[in-house]
């Protein structure tokens, strides 16, 4: 990999930007990520980048934040972690601190309210195509344990309501499962 200093510079500019030019949560900017540390800099292999997003998924807090933490470690350990997180941080922070000043006067703009309408229809098309890379990772993995968690999860949660939390957890233990399944097959 580059320079140290270069690699934390790049970190801390592509999440600053992803984080600055992205509207929709956590999940449009993990899509955005993938392409940038994945397709772009082709520091994170996709499979490896499709694990650290179910990393950040499962764990407590916002995805986006989560997302940039597992990423800069990934890439340059704790400092990593640190920079992608202040740079995640910073263009929300900002947003949000100058929405609240003057959040009586958009409040009540037709035109704003009818932006932020067409912004959550634009918000849905990319959340979508977060599940669909998501999923089709996993079918091109061709494999029926996995298919069939991610179909039971999807049934759980889409038809019985079925709390995600609950979903998260016992996938997580079925995964646990099955590696020390594989490690016991693999150690004899």
């Amino acid at each position: 990999m580059e320079d140290r200093r270069k690699v934390l510079a790049r970190i801390f500019i592509s999440t600053l930007y992803l984080s600055a030019f992205t509207f929709g949560g956590g999940y449009v900017i993990v899509t955005l990520m993938k392409k940038k540390f994945v397709d772009e800099y082709h520091w994170i292999e996709e499979e490896e980048m499709l694990d650290l997003t179910a990393i950040a998924q499962s764990a407590p807090g916002a995805i986006a934040v989560n997302g940039a933490i597992v990423v800069g470690y990934k890439l340059a350990g704790m400092a990593g972690a640190i920079t992608a997180v202040i740079a995640t941080v910073i263009p929300p922070f900002v947003i949000i601190s100058l929405i609240s000043v003057f959040y009586n006067a958009f409040r009540d703009n037709y035109v704003i309210s009818q932006m932020l309408e067409g912004m959550q229809a634009g918000v849905g098309a990319v959340i979508a195509v977060v599940v669909y890379d998501m999923a089709e990772g996993i079918v091109r993995g061709k494999s029926i344990p996995s298919l069939v968690i991610m179909a039971a999860s999807f049934t759980a949660v889409c038809f019985f309501e079925v709390n995600v939390i609950y979903v998260v957890i016992a996938c997580g233990m079925i995964g646990a499962v099955r590696a020390l399944r594989e490690k016991r097959r693999g150690g004899r």
